[in-house]
């Protein structure tokens, strides 16, 4: 039986040390929200600034190698998952019986790679290694958790000897899907109806070849020439090189744009999500998409490609076919759909279960499971 001693209790407010490889906006929002939702632990937070992928996902534990943080002792480490946690805990021995919950934003498996990209399979070894090291694994979208399992998967079946038996079914045992939460404040009722003859579209993503730019502008162009008009919003982080979809869809479709590019002020963009009818995704890569949450829970109609997380939560009336191979086709399908949408009277559905209020209890009860797993072995 497990020791009941008082010294072998969790503490009234266990430490819990964050660490962020890769802290982008999403995964500072992330964090940033689970500390002022949690106000039951003593948190403490290392953060490494989003730029240089390769050297962040492979260098972090050097990165970190000196820092005063990592010479205490922790009740829980909480790790993203460009976190190497593998090599971390064997750079600081101290910590290697400590528990560690890895969160995954992201998988190296299901990232696709760019033309520019050199192909490696060390990102993904970071992701097995420190999945292997954490005591438990969390997902934001069961697509994340399915498509991380099957990389595993084809991995090991690559592999030419000496892999142990059960590592998969270990690592599915101990992975659960706990969603990062939309802001409470931004479930809010429409103040207009949908306007269903000259919609106001909404892309609001990273400015990158694996949200689709190229299949947007395919599907602007389809809805041009079936007459069909419109007024659209395409705004996100942008980056110094962008794919040429964006000039050519600025040069054809200006006069029709109501907002271009990033929009420094949260309150704008908040306006915005309540102002657009229909929020659109043409991407080829979105593990949660929060995106499309946030718009959705503004009150916008869903237009999404039915793959990646999005039969998760956007309505099945609102989905197009994925036909990821096909770009023509696929905007096609979604041209039909929007038609379809615009011409009956669907309402906006928000994603409840996504929402800050229903999430926060299920991130305290893994926090306290982990803990609790940790304490009873």
């Amino acid at each position: 039986m497990p020791d009941s001693t008082a010294s072998n209790k969790l503490p009234a407010k266990p430490r819990i040390l964050v660490l962020s490889g890769y802290d982008a906006g999403s995964h500072r929002r992330w964090r940033e929200q689970l500390v002022a939702s949690q106000p039951g632990f003593e948190w403490h937070t290392l953060a490494l600034a989003p730029r240089f992928f390769r050297w962040r996902i492979r260098g972090n534990p050097l990165s970190w190698l000196e820092e005063p943080l990592l010479q205490q002792s922790w009740d829980l480490l909480l790790v993203t998952s460009m976190v190497d946690l593998a090599t971390l805990k064997g750079c600081h021995p101290h910590l290697a019986n400590t528990p560690a919950l890895l969160y995954m934003h992201e998988n190296q498996f299901a990232y696709p790679e760019s033309d520019g990209q050199h192909a490696s399979i060390d990102p993904q070894m970071v992701n097995l290694y420190s999945a292997i090291a954490a005591t438990t694994v969390v997902f934001n979208s069961d697509w994340n958790r399915r498509s991380f399992l099957d990389g595993v998967a084809r991995l090991l079946r690559q592999l030419p000897d000496a892999v142990p038996e059960g590592v998969l079914a270990r690592l599915a045992d101990k992975s659960v899907v706990v969603p990062v939460p939309i802001e409470d404040r931004l479930f809010v009722e429409r103040a207009a109806p949908i306007n269903r003859h000259c919609p106001h579209l909404l892309w609001n993503h990273r400015w990158e070849y694996d949200k689709g730019p190229d299949r947007l502008l395919l599907l602007l162009d389809a809805l041009v020439a079936r007459g069909q008009d419109f007024r659209v919003s395409v705004v996100g982080e942008q980056f110094r090189q962008q794919p040429k979809a964006f000039t050519a869809l600025r040069r054809r479709h200006g006069d029709r744009v109501v907002h271009w590019g990033f929009m420094a002020e949260r309150a704008d963009y908040d306006r915005l999500l309540q102002t657009a009818d229909v929020v659109l995704s043409t991407a080829l890569h979105d593990f949660q998409g929060l995106s499309m949450l946030e718009a959705m829970a503004s009150g916008c109609l869903a237009l999404a490609p039915d793959r990646l997380a999005y039969p998760e939560y956007v309505p099945a009336d609102q989905l197009y076919p994925s036909l990821p191979d096909d770009a023509e086709l696929e905007t096609q399908g979604a041209a039909d759909r929007l038609q379809d949408l615009l011409g009956r009277e669907p309402a906006s559905k928000a994603p409840w279960a996504w929402s800050l209020d229903r999430l926060a209890p299920g991130y305290e009860d893994i926090l306290i499971t982990t803990l609790e797993k940790h304490r009873l072995s």
